[in-house]
């Protein structure tokens, strides 16, 4: 049988992933300095790029926002023994959901409503996308990775019609809907500080960040300090002892991925509420499926996700800003480096835990 190091928990949740992360940015030098790139140059401009001024940091801010709500999403589901890759259409019905809202009531109803309608909705919308392939999975027997995967073109095609058709603004060549009332605007930062005389430069990052704050302390406590997370852990590691513990688990693998579901339905919010003010065919960008590596590179938890995602915004927007300061250097680039982090963190992320245990002085246990 092959023996796993067994690690101290500090080591397995901090450690580890800043040595991933260490050997992923090493191997990313590594093929710069091949293409003719001063490594230490790159990852200085990335790092000024990101957080090297305030317009920086609302960029790196605004995407890690997006990120924490996926990367919350995969985890809650991983809890319960669920591997999650449907955020995406998850995330593409939670906008639709809040924008079909916007649209019918945002020229009536006052913003302090409207808001709060449109963040129940867009959770509503990506709860209800993510429950059936949860009960197909508990229910069926209907892998829940497959169901996800399919349940992603579905969202999209149907956005698609949506946009092409029905919600089409009448007169706009753009396959996208009417504008939003005001009242559906959700406010940029750079507002809100103005309310109280701090000048922000303006950039996309909006009061969604402070969302996305509560929803990782809200998962933190669901998982860690109430009997429905306890359950949701204990299905997914030992499925036949929580039922045997009185726990049902069909019925908790709906719970996680309804939960699941409705965190990156959260999204939408972030992009239809707080950035464009209306429905537009790829707000979610990939999202979804940047969310799984936040989880991965955070262990599955609150805080490692919120760390996760900065380190990804950064990499967004020092990545962007990469390719006007650097000439011949590509996006492509920056999607390597991403790559290389993934494949570090995820199906790579044990090799360093030989080392890490015997570094630490824990046996390994067969």
């Amino acid at each position: 049988m092959t023996r796993t190091p067994d690690l101290p928990r500090w080591v397995d949740v901090a450690v580890l992933p800043l040595v991933n992360l260490a050997a992923a940015l090493l191997v990313a030098g590594g093929v710069m300095a091949l293409v003719g790139f001063e490594p230490l140059q790159v990852m200085k401009l990335l790092a000024q790029g990101a957080f090297g001024s305030r317009i920086g940091w609302g960029y790196t801010l605004y995407y890690a926002t997006t990120f924490v709500f996926t990367g919350l999403s995969v985890a809650v589901a991983y809890h319960a023994g669920l591997f999650n890759i449907g955020g995406e259409g998850q995330a593409m019905l939670g906008g639709l959901c809040a924008g079909l809202v916007a649209l019918a009531a945002s020229s009536v109803l006052p913003a302090w409503l409207m808001l709060p309608l449109m963040v129940v909705a867009a959770a509503a919308g990506g709860c209800a996308w993510a429950a059936v392939p949860g009960a197909l999975q508990a229910w069926r027997g209907s892998h829940v990775v497959i169901t996800t995967i399919m349940f992603n073109f579905v969202a999209a095609a149907l956005l698609g019609w949506l946009l092409v058709g029905p919600l089409k603004e009448p007169g706009n060549m753009t396959p996208e809907s009417a504008a939003f009332a005001d009242s559906a605007h959700l406010p940029g930062l750079h507002e809100a500080l103005g309310w109280i005389g701090v000048e922000w430069p303006k950039t996309p990052l909006n009061l969604s960040l402070g969302l996305a704050a509560a929803a990782a302390v809200g998962v933190w406590a669901l998982l860690w300090k109430t009997r429905a997370g306890y359950a949701i852990r204990a299905v997914g590691f030992a499925p036949e002892a929580a039922r045997y513990a009185g726990i049902a688990p069909k019925r908790t693998v709906l719970l996680a991925m309804a939960i699941s579901g409705a965190l990156a339905g959260l999204v939408g919010v972030n992009e239809i509420a707080g950035v464009h003010g209306r429905l537009i065919p790829d707000f979610v960008a990939g999202a979804g499926f940047v969310g799984i590596a936040v989880s991965l590179i955070g262990r599955n938890h609150p805080l490692g996700i919120v760390l996760a995602s900065l380190l990804f915004g950064a990499l967004y927007q020092g990545g962007a800003e990469l390719a006007f300061e650097l000439p011949g250097f590509s996006r492509d680039m920056v999607v390597l480096l991403q790559g290389l982090v993934v494949l570090f963190a995820g199906a790579m992320s044990r090799i360093g835990a030989p080392a890490l245990a015997r570094l630490f002085g824990r046996p390994a246990r067969g």
